[in-house]
């Protein structure tokens, strides 16, 4: 944008000039300076690096902190100090996010290039029983991960739904400030802890020594449930007083506008705060360690007996492998690959889920 100084009067020129003359003075580097910056900074630390001895993190951190320092020098000489700053800004934020990237396609890559070698049919038809070394697969485990967190989600979202209706349409005074406390309380409890506690719940209804499915589907509902209201319970709040006091201007009762105008504008984001819900603890081992236990064949009922999870499969899988140890080892591996699909297609159905039913701006 330039400024016209026609159309100012003697005086306001006279202030403007050296403002328009500093502008005047600062140039603009060429769109292949940041790239040229980023090689020649990778090119000095090599060379540095070949003299000492290279390593990979140190040619990293080293080129990032030399492509930073040598580029908003030159930014500082030529555009000056706004510019360079803004770059340097730019530089340290971009970087902070490849730095965040780096564990996560780590654990991808190491899962699956471990995990490929079992990812058959065999895998997904076949279970453990009487299987001794190679062959067998994990199709009792993936079904038992599916029924028992089915079964968990079906306690926890009606629990969490309502009780997030609650607070926010209904809940006022002390009995409102003690739900919101226990379920922030509830979110940060450790996932053993959900598992002591159904196995302490069903040895006083069982006996000592009872493993079966619900018991672990009650412990993943006591981990899914504060997450459930939580998220609920933010989508509910953003929905606008203004829907609120329309319908009750229409002599709407309360119940029927929740039901009617409250939920289904914030339906999108509930279902996908509760399928965010479900994917994070299908994944969970240690309380399904203790509730469930692990089994060799399959079992369907979760009323009866033990019954075997992904993740407690690969566990028993990778720290009992037996003789030889290969074989279980590569189960692991495939189970644990399994477990990341079946956590991605579950963020990816919030995410169509959310996009499916939000509210039409037409």
């Amino acid at each position: 944008m330039s400024l016209d100084t026609d159309r100012l009067s003697p005086e306001a020129t006279d202030v403007a000039d050296p403002k328009l003359r500093s502008l005047e003075r600062q140039g603009q580097l060429p769109s292949w300076a940041t790239i040229a910056a980023l090689g020649a900074a990778a090119v000095v630390v090599g060379g540095l690096l070949a003299i000492a001895g290279f390593s990979v993190g140190l040619f990293v951190v080293g080129t990032v902190v030399v492509f930073a320092v040598g580029l908003y020098a030159l930014s500082r000489v030529v555009e000056g100090r706004r510019k360079a700053t803004d770059r340097l800004v730019t530089i340290i934020v971009t970087s902070a996010f490849l730095l965040a990237l780096i564990p996560l396609f780590s654990v991808v890559i190491t899962v699956v290039g471990y995990g490929i070698a079992r990812f058959d049919v065999q895998f997904f038809t076949n279970s453990m029983r009487g299987v001794v070394g190679e062959g067998g697969g994990a199709y009792h485990a993936i079904m038992g991960t599916l029924i028992i967190t089915g079964l968990a989600a079906v306690m926890s979202i009606p629990v969490g739904v309502l009780t997030a209706i609650y607070l926010v349409e209904y809940g006022k005074g002390r009995l409102a400030r003690a739900i919101t406390f226990f379920v922030d309380v509830m979110t940060g409890i450790p996932s053993i802890v959900a598992g002591l506690f159904a196995v302490a719940l069903f040895s006083l209804l069982l006996g000592p020594g009872a493993r079966l499915g619900f018991a672990g589907a009650v412990a993943l509902s006591v981990l899914m449930i504060p997450v459930v209201v939580r998220s609920t319970e933010e989508m509910l709040k953003i929905v606008p007083n203004e829907l609120r006091e329309a319908s009750f201007a229409l002599g709407v009762p309360k119940w029927r506008t929740i039901l009617k105008v409250v939920i289904p504008t914030s339906i999108a984001g509930i279902a996908s705060g509760i399928t965010i819900a479900i994917a994070r603890v299908i994944g969970e081992t240690a309380p399904l360690l203790v509730t469930v236990g692990i089994t060799t064949g399959l079992n369907l009922n979760p009323f009866d007996g033990r019954m075997a999870t992904l993740p407690v499969f690969a566990y028993y899988s990778y720290t009992q492998p037996g003789v030889p140890p290969q074989p279980s080892v590569d189960r692991a591996w495939t189970a644990a690959l399994v477990l990341i699909i079946i956590v991605m297609l579950l963020n990816l159905l919030a995410r169509a889920i959310a996009r499916l039913f939000a509210p039409k701006t037409r």
